[in-house]
Parts: C-alpha cells; sequence; structure tokens
C-alpha cells in the first residue's frame, strides 16, 4: 500500500548515491525502491510498477541503463529519467533515441532532481484535466502525421509511432499551434513547466528525437521546422526546409 504519494525506482549500484536519493525522494514526499543492476531494475518494474524510474547509465553484470530502457519500453511507458556523467553524453542520447523520459547530468542538485521529478512525472499523468475547447485528434493537412490525444496514439503514415510522455506532449504542442512559431521558452514551460524556459540546448535534445521518430527524412524535416534563433514551427503542409 501506498502511503507516501507517487513510487519512484532508483537504479544505481553505488551505495552512498542510493542513500542520497533514497533520503531526498523521501523528504519530498516518495516511496522510494532500490535496485542495484539492470536485471533486477526490469524485474522491479514489472512487479512494482513504479509511476517514475531515476535510471543511472553505467551498470554492472551486462546490463546498462540502456538495455534496460528497451526491456522496460516492451511493456511499460513509465517515465525514466537517466542519471549521467558528462563523459557518457553518447550514452545519455542512446538511452533517449530508446525512450528514456530526461536526463539528469552528474552532479546534480536536490532542487533540480526534484523539479524533473515533478515536470516528469505531470507530464505523465493521465488524469489532467484536458481543455474542453482543444481538439481530441490532430493531424497535418496533409494526412501523414496523426494525433489522438485521448488514446495517446500516434501515426506516422502508415506506421504507428511509440512516442515517450514528454515527446508526446512537445509534438501535441507544436500541432496544436500548427502554423505558428513557438519560441524556446513557450514550448519548454509548456511541456517541461513554469521552472524552464533558458535551456534551448535541452530542447534541441528532445526536438531531435521526435524527428527521428515522425519525420520520413529527419535531417530535412518536412514538418517540425527551426527557426532559426527563435524556437519551431508545425509545418502541417510537410514543406520540406533545413533543420
Amino acid at each position: 500500500m501506498r502511503v507516501k504519494g507517487k513510487r519512484i525506482l532508483v537504479v544505481d549500484d553505488e551505495p552512498p548515491i542510493q542513500r542520497i536519493l533514497r533520503r531526498n525522494l523521501t523528504v519530498g514526499g516518495y516511496e522510494v525502491l532500490v535496485a542495484e543492476s539492470g536485471k533486477q531494475a526490469v524485474e522491479m518494474v514489472k512487479l512494482h510498477q513504479p509511476d517514475l524510474v531515476l535510471l543511472d547509465i553505467c551498470l554492472p553484470g551486462g546490463m546498462d541503463g540502456v538495455d534496460v530502457c528497451v526491456q522496460v519500453r516492451q511493456f511499460t511507458q513509465t517515465p525514466i529519467i537517466v542519471l549521467s556523467a558528462v563523459a557518457e553524453e553518447k550514452q545519455k542520447i542512446k538511452a533517449l533515441d530508446y525512450g528514456a523520459d530526461d536526463y539528469l547530468t552528474k552532479p546534480f542538485s536536490n532542487d533540480e532532481l526534484q523539479a524533473r521529478v515533478r515536470a516528469c512525472l505531470r507530464r505523465a499523468s493521465t488524469k489532467e484535466a484536458t481543455n474542453e475547447r482543444e481538439p481530441e485528434v490532430l493531424t497535418s493537412e496533409d494526412g501523414y502525421l496523426y494525433m489522438d490525444v485521448v488514446r495517446r496514439q500516434v501515426r506516422a503514415g502508415s506506421q504507428e509511432v511509440r512516442l515517450t510522455p514528454t515527446e508526446f506532449e512537445l509534438l501535441r504542442q507544436l500541432m496544436l499551434y500548427a502554423g505558428k512559431v513557438l519560441t524556446h521558452r513557450t514550448l519548454l514551460r509548456a511541456v517541461w513547466g513554469p521552472e524552464y524556459g533558458e535551456e534551448a540546448d535541452y530542447l534541441r535534445v528532445y526536438v531531435r528525437q521526435l524527428r527521428l521518430k515522425v519525420e520520413s527524412e529527419p535531417s530535412r524535416p518536412k514538418y517540425i521546422v527551426t527557426e532559426p534563433g527563435i524556437g519551431y514551427v508545425f509545418r502541417s503542409q510537410g514543406e520540406s526546409q533545413n533543420p
């Protein structure tokens, strides 16, 4: 029985890190579980169904954080925040490619951890009220991209696309305001929350992941188009432009 709100699974093999994360998250009102290996993490996600996973990239036992992302995404869309050192940049990007929702670069403060956890849980929640004036289905004018907001389904052409909660909300915002340029600040605050606004580089990482999933030619995007120095715009008719 949950008595302290949302349940978070911490996956890390270093006891000092485990203790710090457990203490800080418990103080924040979360129920905390701990796994020390990738194999144990996958088993605990299946057994305990956490609301969020904090996942270290480097794990012992032959299954790293990327492998955990791949296996977990086969049966659940539970949000995953990857914990990564700067030297693990390529692994961090690979983890995002395979389904991680967010990342934290070590070392990080407790305030940043709490903010990222709150934002990720907020994005993943399906219980938040939906604005009745917003459409339940969003499509590009040429029919290539289709989003069912209620069922949380996305198609690109004839293929169903599996998006993380973060990617889904980012695409929803872009399609909802098709043809309008959305600034970096506007997108960051709409998708990640009011704590964000200046992380343009951070946003670019997620736009890249989204393009890889929904654009037929991600290097020459037709739908999610960059407005240099400003932000992004969704071109509903699929107009080819430079990224």
